[in-house]
């Protein structure tokens, strides 16, 4: 037996619900998270790629990232570090006629991400075609593909991966053991686990108050938006039901990870938490 947000079910009836809450939200994914975080999701997702700071040639795994948040913030941050490569390698040949500066100009520019990769990995066949749209729409195709799969028996060799994120996802797993056991699997040694999602408030103040907002606002939000009460009322059940920020950091360990640690984001209504497999 397990739960699914308040009720009591069993595992198999869990990812069946959890599987219909996300092919029912999909289309309006990314309007509910703008209305229910007040768009602070964004700089969350920021934060999460700043952390990371990524290198061109990294080798990026995002799971449960159905939508590209992540995947596309992982693109932009490698093609900006890489312009900035390619201005400061330009500085240092003054000497360069204009014609051989063009030219080696051309053939960076061609490989922007320099080699990097980001495979987006979501249980989910909605959430991977709302993604796989906003890429089209938004211009992102090098660097980029989605593989259908689950978290809990990813479909990967081991020792590929440089880094492996997963945002507002790890809570919708079944069985949160599982999916870190397979992150450290499918992890090079030396490489970076990154977890982005809801935690517990530590004020409590505040945590009265996001209560309050979350029960009574949230589900309004689903219903309103989305046309979707239940589905709303279960992502802020399955908040409370997750695992507090220690509890979560053990687990990481537990997986075999080395130097976890969490930082909380607006008094712990996010964290993320980071390992290293070495």
């Amino acid at each position: 037996e397990t739960h699914f947000g308040f009720q009591t079910v069993t595992e198999a009836e869990r990812r069946e619900k959890i599987y219909q809450v996300f092919e029912s939200v999909a289309k309006k994914y990314d309007v509910m998270n703008d209305s229910m975080t007040l768009g602070i999701h964004r700089v969350w997702k920021d934060i999460l790629v700043h952390k990371m700071n990524p290198s061109p040639g990294t080798l990026l795994l995002d799971v449960a990232g159905g939508t590209g948040d992540i995947a596309f913030r992982f693109i932009n941050y490698v093609r900006s570090v890489r312009e900035r490569q390619l201005q400061r390698k330009l500085k240092h040949h003054q000497n360069l006629s204009w014609q051989e500066i063009s030219e080696s100009y051309q053939e960076d520019k061609s490989k922007s991400l320099g080699d990097s990769q980001v495979v987006v990995c979501d249980i989910n066949k909605e959430m991977l075609k709302v993604g796989k749209q906003k890429a089209q729409n938004l211009g992102y195709s090098e660097g980029l593909s989605w593989v259908l799969g689950n978290a809990e028996e990813l479909p990967f060799d081991d020792d590929m991966f440089d880094v492996y994120t997963i945002a507002f996802g790890i809570r919708n797993v079944t069985r949160i053991d599982l999916a870190l056991q397979e992150a450290y699997r499918v992890l090079k040694p030396g490489g970076r686990f990154l977890c982005l999602e809801f935690s517990h408030v530590s004020n409590p103040l505040l945590s009265r108050l996001y209560d309050l907002y979350s029960f009574q606002v949230i589900p309004v939000l689903g219903e309103v938006i989305a046309g979707d009460w239940k589905s709303y009322q279960y992502l802020v059940e399955s908040i409370r039901r997750f695992p507090p920020q220690e509890e979560l950091k053990a687990m990481i360990e537990d997986a075999g990870f080395f130097k976890v640690d969490y930082q909380n984001l607006n008094s712990g209504i996010v964290a993320i938490h980071s390992g290293f497999k070495l």
